[in-house]
């Protein structure tokens, strides 16, 4: 078991020196930390491990039965608890075994390594959990820092507004209104800066909790390509766990069913008698199923209406995989929409105000004050613009990591 995690491990020893000083994180980098760093995926870990040593046992004959008693001692008359006056008489000592059929070990073992499965397939699903919310962590992270960095271009902005209305006011070109507007507006803007980096901090703390460090600076989260409807339900962890439950049920109900045919036990022993040949008795146990159809039958009834159940789980959680992908790629198609057409629409017109505002008030035809507000529309767009990328991109994480990756149907 610990073999199938050596790689990861070394793979993560090797990323921490460079982590250590925190200095940058990558997304890539954040999921492994997520992943090797799970609590959950530990517990489920040890689950499958338990299940795997109880799944070696399943297969095994129970263990035998050592017996010993005194047979037919007198118990009245001049003799009476005395073990060597009467010649029937007998200490004896014996072994028995219950036999199970190869057959019968063989579905037991059959349904302990189903158990196996479900909990190995447990742990594969606390990691992709993991990684999920480590992933939306991380882009709420990186969007809030990237908000910070447009909030603070706004307070620069707005200060160099309020200068420019002092220097208007000293200049007697300007009005005390104007300077206590410019004032004012630098006052929100710094507000928002210090909301920004509120923001920006919570979301870092919340990282922090799946990767294990705050870090300096995060990368451009790069994510990998939205699987296809197909894929995403095949992989969706509550259809591999529906079909895991089939799986144990069904097991469970072969071994069940074997049960009607009895288990018989072997046992010998040996007596020994005083002044008189010593003896052997061998014989066997056979269990009579006098009503298997009121027992047997029904124990094995009662596991066939699970594997039903079972069935109609692995249909109802099929059903929510593909309504929940659909539903998500829709949002991230109207997201990409909605992005593409307010860049086009918004952020380019935005950014050639300012850029026509600024070549006017090089050449004098402009005032400064038309400038600022071609600026600080333009930031506006853009936070509108970041959060629009950040939505987007949740929704695609979703897509990509809900899946659980190399598990096969």
């Amino acid at each position: 078991m610990f073999s199938r995690f050596l790689p990861a491990a070394l793979a993560l020893a090797a990323m921490l020196p460079a982590l250590g000083s925190a200095a940058s994180l990558d997304l890539d980098q954040a999921l492994e930390l997520a992943a090797q760093r799970s609590q959950a995926a530990r517990a489920a870990r040890s689950g499958a491990a338990g299940a795997a040593e109880a799944a070696r046992a399943a297969g095994q004959l129970p263990d035998p039965m050592l017996g010993v008693g005194i047979d037919n001692l007198p118990v009245t008359g001049a003799d009476r608890l005395r073990t060597t006056a009467d010649s029937m008489t007998m200490k004896r000592v014996g072994i028995s075994q219950e036999w199970v059929s190869s057959e019968k070990r063989a579905l037991r073992q059959a349904a302990a390594q189903a158990q196996v499965g479900r909990e190995a397939l447990a742990e594969q699903v606390a990691v992709a959990e993991a990684r999920l919310q480590a992933a939306l962590a991380y882009l709420d992270a990186y969007f809030a820092g990237e908000s910070f960095r447009l909030t603070t271009l706004a307070e620069h902005h707005v200060h160099e507004e309020a200068e420019a209305a002092k220097a208007r006011l000293s200049a007697s070109t300007g009005n005390s209104q104007e300077v206590l507007q410019a004032t004012a507006a630098r006052g929100v803007a710094e507000d928002e800066s210090a909301e920004m980096q509120q923001m920006q901090s919570a979301a870092l703390a919340s990282l922090q909790r799946w990767v294990g460090l705050r870090p300096d600076e995060l990368a451009m989260p790069a994510l990998p390509t939205v699987p296809s409807e197909q894929a995403y339900v095949a992989a969706h962890p509550a259809v591999l766990q529906a079909l895991r439950e089939i799986e144990l049920a069904r097991a469970e109900a072969s071994a069940t069913a074997a049960n009607r045919r009895p288990n018989w036990t072997w046992q010998a022993s040996y007596g020994q008698r005083t002044g008189f040949p010593d003896m052997v008795s061998i014989g066997v146990n056979i269990p009579l199923p006098v009503s298997p159809g009121e027992r047997q039958d029904r124990e094995t009834a009662a596991k066939l209406a699970l594997v039903e159940k079972a069935e109609a789980g692995l249909e109802g959680a099929s059903r929510m995989a593909t309504a929940e992908y659909r539903a998500l790629a829709s949002d991230a198609q109207r997201l990409a929409q909605r992005g593409e057409r307010y860049r086009t629409g918004v952020v380019v017109p935005a950014r050639q105000r300012t850029q026509a505002a600024l070549a006017g008030y090089r050449s004098n035809q402009l005032p400064l004050m038309t400038l600022f507000e071609a600026r600080h529309a333009e930031v506006d767009t853009l936070r509108k613009h970041l959060n629009l990328r950040r939505d987007l991109a949740k929704v695609q994480a979703q897509l990509t990591f809900k899946p659980i990756p190399g598990v096969a149907r």
